[in-house]
C-alpha cells in the first residue's frame, strides 16, 4: 500500500512577511516550503505570493530569473497573492502601471487606500461570519472580469476574489489568528 504524498505549498520568500503566511498555511493543515529559486518552485503544488512592495518584488523576480517560471507556474497551478501579491497577479496595474503575471482578470490600483498612515484593520462579512482584515498601503481592485468571483468586499470594492484555481486579497490575512482564508486556498489543491 503506497502513501499519498501530501501537497506542498510554497511561499515566495523574496520579500514580505512570508513566515506569517507559512504559519497560517501550517495552521490550516499544509506542508510549506520557502520558494527562492526555480528548483524550489518546481517542488511545490501551489504558491502564495505575500505582501511587500510590488515593484521591488518584480525587480527581485527578474533578478532571480523567476518571473517567467512563475508565469508558467500560474498557468498550471494555484497561486494566492496578498496585497503586493494581488498586484502581481492582476492583468492590469495602475497608479502607476507596471508589469504583472497576468493570472487573474482584474485591474488593481496600487496604494488605492492611501499611504502607510491610512492603513487600517476592519471586520468584513465572510462565510456567514466576520473576518478581521488588515490593510497596509493596500491596493484597490477597480475592475474584475466575468470569470472572477468576489468573496469579500470593503466599502463597495472587492478585497478577496477568486478566479479558477487562483485567489487574491488586498489585505493581509496572515497577520491575524484566523486561517480561514488560507484554508479556502488549500481547498483548491
Amino acid at each position: 500500500m503506497s502513501a499519498t504524498r501530501k501537497k506542498l505549498v510554497g511561499v515566495l520568500a523574496l520579500q514580505g512577511d512570508f513566515e506569517a503566511h507559512q504559519r497560517a498555511l501550517e495552521t490550516a493543515g499544509a506542508d510549506t516550503l520557502q520558494v527562492r529559486t526555480t528548483e524550489d518552485l518546481d517542488r511545490v503544488d501551489a504558491l502564495v505570493i505575500p505582501g511587500g512592495e510590488s515593484t521591488t518584488m518584480l525587480k527581485l523576480l527578474v533578478y532571480m530569473d523567476l518571473l517567467e517560471p512563475l508565469r508558467s507556474f500560474a498557468e498550471a497551478k494555484p497561486v494566492f497573492g496578498t496585497c503586493a501579491g494581488a498586484i502581481l497577479l492582476a492583468t492590469e496595474v495602475t497608479h502607476p502601471s507596471q508589469e504583472s503575471l497576468q493570472a487573474i482578470d482584474m485591474t488593481v490600483e496600487r496604494n488605492g487606500y492611501g499611504r502607510q498612515i491610512d492603513s487600517r484593520v476592519v471586520m468584513l462579512p465572510f462565510q456567514g461570519g466576520e473576518l478581521e482584515a488588515v490593510f497596509i498601503r493596500a491596493p484597490i481592485i477597480r475592475r474584475t472580469g466575468p470569470g472572477v468571483t468576489v468573496l469579500a468586499e470593503y466599502q463597495g470594492t472587492p478585497v478577496l476574489i477568486e478566479q479558477g484555481r487562483h485567489m487574491a486579497a488586498t489585505f493581509h490575512p496572515e497577520l491575524t489568528g484566523d486561517s480561514r482564508v488560507h484554508a479556502l486556498f488549500l481547498s483548491k489543491l
